[in-house]
C-alpha cells in the first residue's frame, strides 16, 4: 500500500523538521509552496520532501489544494492531507492500514485543534482529510472540503480510532483572508449552509454583531441547515452577538433555543449559566451547571468546545457555593475544577483558600 502525504506551504521555516519527522512513515511527501520568501522551500527539500513553487492568484485554498493533490503520483493508493503546523503521534501509518479497506474511500481520525494554556486538550474533532487517489477533489475557497467527483458513489468512510493529529499553529500568522474568501464562497454557493454558518461565525469574531445576527437567522431558514448541533450553534453566536449589543434579554432567548434545540450539548447550558453568573443569580448557575454535568458523553465534531469539559463548569458551581456561604460545598467543586487544570494557579489559590475556612 503506497501512501503519501501532501500539503500546501508558505513561510513555514519553523515547522518543517517537526512535521517531516511526522510524517516520515508515509512513502512519499509533495508540498506546494505558494511563495515563502524564508528557507521554507530549501528545508523541505533538504528533508526529501518534493517541492513545487507556483503561486496561486487570486488566493483560494481549493485550488491550491487542489494543485497540491495533482502532485501525487498516479499509483498512489491513499492520500493524506495535512499541513506543515500539524503533526501525526507516531505509529499512524499501521493504525490507518489497520483501519483501511479495499473499497473506502476516506478515513476519519482524532484531531484536536487547539489545546489548553496548562497543555490539555482543547477543541477535539474527528477530521476527514485522508482520502483514496481518485475520484475526490476540493472545493469551496476557504474552509475547503473534499468533494466525490469520480463514478458511481464515493466508498464508505472508515474511522482510523489509532490515528491522532495535534494542531500546534503560528498565533502570530493572519486570518485576515478568511473573511473575503468566506463571503465569496456564499456568493458562489448561497444555499450551502455550512458556508453561511461560517460566515455568520466569522462576521462573529469581527464584531460585526448586526451583519453576525442576520446571516446566522438565514442559516436558521436554510431548508439543508438540519444538523442540530450547528443549528445550536448558529443560536449561540446570535445570543452572543445580542449581548455584545446590549440586549440580554433577546440574549436569553437565543440561549434557550439553541438548548432546547440541542439539549445533548454542555455548551448552549454552560452559555445560560455564564449568563447567570454575570447578573449574579447563583441558584441559576447551579441550576444549568448541574444540567451540563449531567451530559457525559462528549461529541466528536468540531461544535464540542473546550471550556464545558475542562474545570469551568465546577470552577462556577465553586463560585455560586461560596457567595451563597455554603463553603464545604464551594470546597468540594474547587477541588473538582483543580483536578481538571492541575498548574492554574486561580484553581489552586481557591482551594487553598476554602481549606481554611474549613
Amino acid at each position: 500500500m503506497k501512501i503519501v502525504v501532501y500539503a500546501i506551504s508558505k513561510n513555514e521555516s519553523q515547522f518543517v523538521d517537526r512535521w517531516m519527522d511526522s510524517m516520515g512513515e508515509a512513502d512519499q511527501v509533495v508540498v506546494l509552496d505558494t511563495g515563502s520568501t524564508d528557507d521554507t522551500v530549501e528545508r523541505l527539500r533538504a528533508r526529501g520532501a518534493q517541492v513545487t513553487v507556483e503561486e496561486i492568484s487570486p488566493w483560494r485554498f481549493d485550488v491550491a489544494r487542489n494543485r497540491s493533490l495533482e502532485l501525487v503520483e498516479e499509483d498512489a493508493d491513499i492520500c493524506v492531507c495535512t499541513d506543515l503546523d500539524e503533526i501525526f503521534h507516531p505509529g499512524w501509518r499501521s493504525a490507518l492500514e489497520t483501519a483501511w479497506t479495499p473499497e473506502a474511500g476516506q478515513a476519519r481520525y482524532r484531531y484536536t485543534w487547539s489545546f489548553r494554556s496548562d497543555g490539555g486538550e482543547g477543541v477535539v474533532f474527528w477530521y476527514e482529510k485522508i482520502h483514496r487517489r481518485h475520484g475526490y477533489r476540493w472545493v469551496h475557497p476557504v474552509h475547503e472540503v473534499l468533494q466525490w467527483v469520480g463514478p458511481g458513489q464515493a466508498g464508505p468512510m472508515v474511522t482510523a480510532a489509532g490515528v491522532q493529529m495535534d494542531h500546534h499553529p503560528d498565533p502570530s500568522k493572519s486570518r485576515g483572508q478568511y473573511l473575503p474568501l468566506l463571503e465569496l464562497s456564499v456568493q458562489e454557493a448561497p444555499e450551502d449552509d455550512r458556508n453561511v454558518h461560517y460566515l455568520g461565525r466569522e462576521y462573529f469574531f469581527y464584531g460585526r454583531w448586526e451583519d453576525c445576527i442576520v446571516t446566522l437567522r438565514r442559516h436558521l431558514s436554510l431548508p439543508t441547515a438540519t444538523w442540530k448541533d450547528e443549528r445550536a450553534a448558529s443560536m449561540r453566536y446570535i445570543a452572543k452577538a445580542y449581548l455584545q449589543k446590549g440586549d440580554p434579554i433577546q440574549a436569553r432567548g437565543w440561549f434557550f433555543r439553541a438548548a432546547a434545540e440541542a439539549p445533548h450539548l454542555r455548551e448552549p447550558w454552560m452559555d445560560l449559566a455564564m449568563l447567570c453568573y454575570q447578573q449574579e443569580n447563583w441558584d441559576g448557575v447551579l441550576y444549568f451547571t448541574g444540567i451540563a454535568l449531567a451530559i457525559t458523553v462528549r461529541p466528536d465534531t468540531y461544535i464540542c468546545e473546550a471550556e464545558p469539559w475542562g474545570p469551568l463548569p465546577y470552577d462556577l458551581r465553586c463560585q455560586a457555593y461560596f457567595r451563597t456561604g455554603r463553603n464545604s460545598l464551594a470546597l468540594e467543586e474547587a477541588q473538582k475544577a483543580l483536578s481538571l487544570s492541575p498548574t492554574d494557579p486561580r484553581l489552586r489559590g481557591n482551594v487553598a483558600v476554602l481549606s481554611r475556612m474549613q
